[in-house]
C-alpha cells in the first residue's frame, strides 16, 4: 500500500507505534482526509515533545483508505502485524465499520475519530471506541433544524450506500413523527442534475437534502438548482458536511452559501481547542474543519491512556470506560450508548451552519443541538 514518507528517526525498535487509517487517495474525501491527518499528526508531535509514552517516542504509522472497505481490512491486519498498540482515524463510516470488524476480530484497539454510522460494529465490542457522534444523533438535530425552519416536505438526492440509506431513515423516521416527511428519494445514479427541479416541485418539496459524494455529484446538484427560477424558495441541504471545507467554496463561491450542515463544534472551543485551532490553521494555510479537530482528540486521548495503562493491547481496550481527557470541544469520556455498540464519547457538541452569502468564507451557525 502507498504511505507517505516515514518522518526522520522513525521505526526504531523502542517507538510506540500507532496505525493511522485515513482516505488520502480518490475516490475517497481527500479533503477530509487531509485534515484528519493534521490533526493526528499535531497531537502526535506535541505528546513525543512532552516525552512521548515513558520516553518512547510515538510513531504514528499511517495507510490510505481511499475510501475502500477491503483497502482498509487489509490494512488492519497489516498493522496489526507491524506491532501497533492501537488504530485511529477513518472518515468514511462504511470503511471505518469494515476496520472495526477487522479489530474486533484480531484484538487490536481502535479509537474511531470521524464515522459516525450507529453500527460501527454488528455486536457489542470492547476493542472500539468513537469520538464522533453517532450518525442518528447529530442528524436528529439536522431533523429538528429542518421542522423549526418550517421544512416539512423533505427530498433527497442520495447515492447508494449504507451510511446514506442510514441517514435517510433518521431524517424519515424523525420528521414523520413530528409532522413531517421525506416525500422521496431521489436516486443520482439515474436521475441528472437538471432533472433534479421537476421532482422537487413534481412532490412539492421545500428541502433537498444532498446525501451525495462531493464534488460530484453534489456540485452539479447546487449549480442545476441555484439556476432554476422556479426553485428560488427551496432550501438546500448537506447534513454530511460536504460544505464545511474548502473546496466547497472553492468550486462553488456564492452557490455554495447558505446550504446549512451539521458539524461538531462547540460554540467555543476549551482553551486547548483554541491552540490546536491556530497551529492547524498556520499547517492547512486553512481554517480547519471539525475533522482535524476530531483526529488530534483521538491521539491526544490515546496517549493518556497509554501513559496511564501501557501498550499492552487487552489493557487499553479495557481503559476505555476510565478516559477522562480535557480534549479540544470538551471533556472526553466512553460510556456505553443505547444501540450503540462501541465506546462512545456521548456527546461531541453539535451544530448545524451554513456558509454566509455575504461572505461565503465565513460560517453562521443556525441551530444547536
Amino acid at each position: 500500500m502507498d504511505t507517505p514518507p516515514s518522518p526522520p528517526g522513525a521505526g526504531r525498535t523502542d517507538d510506540v507505534r500507532i496505525g493511522a487509517l485515513v482516505p488520502l487517495g480518490r475516490p475517497g474525501w481527500t479533503e477530509a482526509g487531509r485534515h484528519l491527518l493534521a490533526g493526528l499528526e499535531l497531537a502526535v508531535g506535541e505528546a513525543n515533545d512532552a516525552g512521548g509514552i515513558d520516553g518512547r517516542p510515538i510513531e504514528l504509522v499511517v495507510r490510505d483508505t481511499a475510501a475502500s472497505p477491503e483497502r482498509a481490512a487489509a490494512a488492519v491486519d497489516e498493522l496489526a502485524g507491524l506491532g501497533v498498540a492501537a488504530l485511529v482515524g477513518e472518515y468514511h463510516s462504511v470503511v471505518a465499520r469494515a476496520a472495526a470488524a477487522r479489530a474486533d476480530a484480531l484484538g487490536l484497539p481502535f479509537l474511531c475519530s470521524s464515522a459516525v454510522l450507529d453500527a460501527l460494529t454488528e455486536q457489542p465490542t470492547r476493542w472500539v471506541a468513537r469520538i464522533a457522534p453517532a450518525q442518528s444523533h447529530g442528524w436528529r438535530i439536522y431533523g429538528d433544524f429542518l421542522l423549526g425552519a418550517g421544512h416539512r416536505r423533505v427530498a433527497v438526492a442520495a447515492e447508494p450506500s449504507a451510511y446514506w440509506a442510514s441517514g435517510t431513515r433518521v431524517l424519515r423516521d424523525h420528521l414523520t413523527a413530528r409532522g413531517g416527511d421525506v416525500v422521496v428519494e431521489l436516486d443520482m445514479r439515474a436521475l441528472a442534475p437538471e432533472a433534479v427541479g421537476d421532482a422537487l416541485l413534481e412532490h412539492g418539496a421545500t428541502a433537498l437534502l444532498l446525501l451525495v459524494g462531493t464534488p460530484e455529484p453534489a456540485v452539479p446538484i447546487v449549480r442545476a438548482v441555484r439556476r432554476d427560477v422556479r426553485l428560488a424558495d427551496v432550501l438546500i441541504g448537506a447534513p454530511a458536511g460536504q460544505p464545511e471545507f474548502p473546496g466547497w467554496a472553492a468550486s462553488l463561491g456564492g452557490d455554495g452559501a447558505a446550504i446549512p450542515f451539521l458539524r461538531y463544534l462547540p460554540g467555543r472551543l476549551t482553551p486547548l481547542g483554541a491552540r490546536v485551532e491556530a497551529v492547524l490553521r498556520e499547517r492547512l494555510a486553512a481554517p480547519p474543519s471539525f475533522v482535524a479537530l476530531e483526529g488530534y482528540d483521538a491521539v491526544a486521548v490515546l496517549a493518556e491512556v497509554l501513559r496511564a495503562h501501557g501498550v499492552d493491547r487487552a489493557g487499553i481496550a479495557e481503559a476505555w470506560p476510565r478516559v477522562a481527557v480535557e480534549g479540544t470541544r470538551g471533556r472526553i469520556r466512553f460510556s456505553r450508548a443505547p444501540g450503540i455498540g462501541v465506546w462512545q464519547w456521548v456527546w461531541a457538541p453539535v451544530q448545524v451552519a451554513d456558509r454566509d452569502p455575504a461572505a461565503p468564507d465565513r460560517f453562521r451557525v443556525l441551530h444547536v443541538g
